[in-house]
């Protein structure tokens, strides 16, 4: 599938979680030893105006601008639409059953967007609402392939969907944190410190996928401006394609990373965690990033018998607000999308490995969904 791999060619010292100590030493050693490009991509602008450029710091400093307290009236709504609608526009989630809640939640996040994306893959399935939750000391263990049924932390990544929410049902005893950063504002550092980084992210790498992408990477407005469309400018980023992690092993026969290329993966998680909004999830928060934009991560976290981390997971899309989808990334976007009837969604109440993949030799069997439509 990947072709020959030449053996003398070593994957270099990189893991899933980031080594600050190891990525310094790489930079200093590349900076050193190499002679290191100075332009930008042809296409590529020299810095990204806009809004959805900003700095962790200073939006930690005005929380107020996008934290929203439900009043009474807001919660007196939605008692009312949960009895007479079966939609609602906010979450207590101790005021309500289960299945309650993932009304609410459905509810409220169509007010956001109204299309929602199947989270199932493998055969066609409905289930468009999934629960993320430490299922590694489960009976379901050995089928774990994604690193939301585990504890462990999350690299700043981005996800399928297009805007990605999540509902708080319980924090984590200890950690579990939300990381926000804005990939725009670390597009502008590279390209101002770093242009060789993003060549090396923007070119074809030896794998299925590459870390940058620009819709419109041709016309010469973008290659000598300062100002791109929102809607032509697409980020995606899975470090475990990459590097493997503990949960899903690096794919045999896929060509090891050079070392520019293993150096830029971990200079995006660092400049992340530098520019980092950091959310501490309270029971009954609600969620809702801009997915294409944005990079997010999670710290490793500690469940008690008493207080498990469990949040609920939708994916959704305004299709009169929603930005083009380039060429590359249609497939996946369909898979996502495409076909998903509203009349036969499910939402699945109880968490469960749904979008399992096999560890080593172990298949897992077809998934029961179990929950209301």
């Amino acid at each position: 599938m990947f072709g020959t791999t030449d053996p003398t060619l070593q994957q270099p010292d990189i893991d899933y979680a980031p080594n600050e100590e190891k990525w310094r030493a790489r930079t200093e050693r590349r900076l050193k030893t190499e002679t290191l490009g100075t332009e930008l991509p042809k296409g590529f602008p020299r810095k990204l105006s806009s809004p959805l450029v900003w700095d962790g710091q200073t939006l930690q400093e005005d929380s107020h601008k996008w934290t929203y307290k439900l009043s009474c009236g807001d919660l007196e709504e939605i008692d009312q639409a949960l009895r007479h609608f079966q939609v609602a526009r906010g979450v207590p989630v101790d005021k309500y059953t289960r299945e309650e809640n993932a009304i609410i939640y459905a509810g409220l996040s169509a007010h956001v967007a109204p299309m929602r994306a199947r989270q199932v893959f493998g055969k066609p399935s409905q289930a468009v609402l999934i629960h993320v939750k430490d299922l590694s000391k489960t009976d379901e263990k050995e089928y774990i392939g994604v690193g939301m049924y585990t504890s462990e932390l999350l690299t700043f990544h981005t996800d399928l969907g297009e805007i990605v929410s999540l509902l708080c049902l319980e924090p984590a005893a200890e950690g579990g944190a939300s990381q926000l950063a804005s990939s725009w504002h670390i597009y502008n550092h590279l390209a101002s410190t770093r242009p060789d980084l993003i060549q090396t992210l923007a070119d074809d790498w030896p794998h299925d996928t590459r870390p940058l992408r620009l819709q419109n990477e041709a016309g010469p407005a973008l290659s000598t401006g300062d100002y791109i469309n929102p809607r032509e400018s697409h980020y995606s980023l899975c470090t475990s394609i990459f590097t493997g992690a503990p949960e899903t092993p690096r794919t045999q026969g896929i060509p090891p990373l050079t070392e520019a290329q293993a150096e830029a993966l971990d200079t995006l998680h660092f400049l992340a965690q530098r520019f980092q909004l950091r959310l501490d999830f309270h029971k009954g928060d609600i969620q809702y990033i801009n997915n294409l934009s944005l990079l997010h991560a999670r710290e490793a976290y500690t469940d008690s018998p008493e207080q498990q981390r469990h949040l609920m997971r939708l994916w959704l899309r305004d299709p009169q607000l929603a930005w083009e989808v380039p060429e590359p990334m249609k497939q996946s976007h369909s898979l996502a999308y495409d076909n998903v009837d509203p009349n036969t969604q499910v939402f699945p109440l109880e968490p469960s490995v749904l979008s399992a993949r096999p560890r080593g030799n172990k298949i897992p069997q077809p998934a029961k969904i179990n929950g209301i439509r």
